[in-house]
């Protein structure tokens, strides 16, 4: 495949605050508006961007890592370029596609500890796969690891998500001053999801680097609490709003 100059996408923010949903539906926009190739990443150990995108996944990436160290174990080793033609080989077989959008699940380990080890991989993902696509969106891992252990370096645009809590914009906070120093980006925001009214929003100190807010959601809310994808969404006012939002901010070509 040809390689191309991404804008890649990472939407993170403590967990609970519609960022799942907001990156579902970033690739639902882009999705009707460009030809463009797009390329989807559940990167959450909570794997919820599948469902919301209406995709079953046969495979994570955390299954190959997996199957591809129980070969070299019993294989007593390998080498490590043979490795990683496995690795860039079993990761495109992984990719589920849909229209003009590929998908691809990081997945969530078995095994308790760290997250690390497909974070790694993740980063190896970034720096490779990206190059073929047009867009990126990544939903990240709720709170900081992947931004603490430079995961998202390359990433061009950073979308922060918090919802009207103290908690999540202290939380979005901490991310968007983590990456200053840590992700190469060429534009961050903060997105206030879950506004009841305009007078909520007007009780709410702004903050930094602030693009706008999105309403709440019953038809979203509806939609996720059945686990239905949220190409079923029918609030053409959250979705053109979100979509003008990004336009006006250029988290999206236009």
């Amino acid at each position: 495949m040809p390689e191309k100059q991404p804008m890649i996408i990472a939407v993170c923010g403590k967990g609970g605050v519609g960022k799942t949903s907001v990156a579902a539906l970033i690739t639902r926009i882009l999705m009707e508006r460009t030809a463009g190739k797009i390329l989807a990443i559940d990167a959450d150990p909570a794997v919820g961007l599948a469902t919301a995108l209406g995709i079953t996944p046969q495979r994570t990436v955390d299954d190959i890592r997996k199957s591809i160290v129980k070969t070299i174990r019993a294989d007593h080793g390998g080498d490590i370029r043979q490795v990683r033609a496995r690795i860039d080989y079993e990761v495109w077989n992984a990719v589920a596609e849909k229209e003009n959008m590929a998908f691809l699940a990081i997945g969530r380990p078995e095994d308790a500890g760290c997250y690390c080890r497909v974070n790694s991989l993740l980063k190896e993902i970034l720096s490779t796969m990206a190059r073929h696509f047009d867009y990126v969106v990544i939903d990240g891992e709720a709170g900081v690891e992947q931004i603490n252990r430079r995961v998202m370096e390359t990433v061009t645009h950073l979308l922060l998500i918090s919802d009207t809590s103290l908690k999540g914009r202290q939380v979005a906070e901490t991310i968007r001053k983590l990456a200053e120093s840590l992700v190469e980006y060429e534009r961050a925001g903060v997105i206030i999801n879950k506004v009841r009214d305009d007078r909520e929003w007007e009780s709410l100190p702004e903050p930094k680097d602030c693009l706008g807010w999105l309403m709440e959601s019953d038809d979203l809310r509806r939609l996720d609490r059945e686990g239905k994808s949220l190409f079923h969404l029918e609030d053409a006012a959250l979705l053109s709003s979100l979509e003008s939002l990004l336009a006006r901010t250029a988290f999206i070509r236009t």
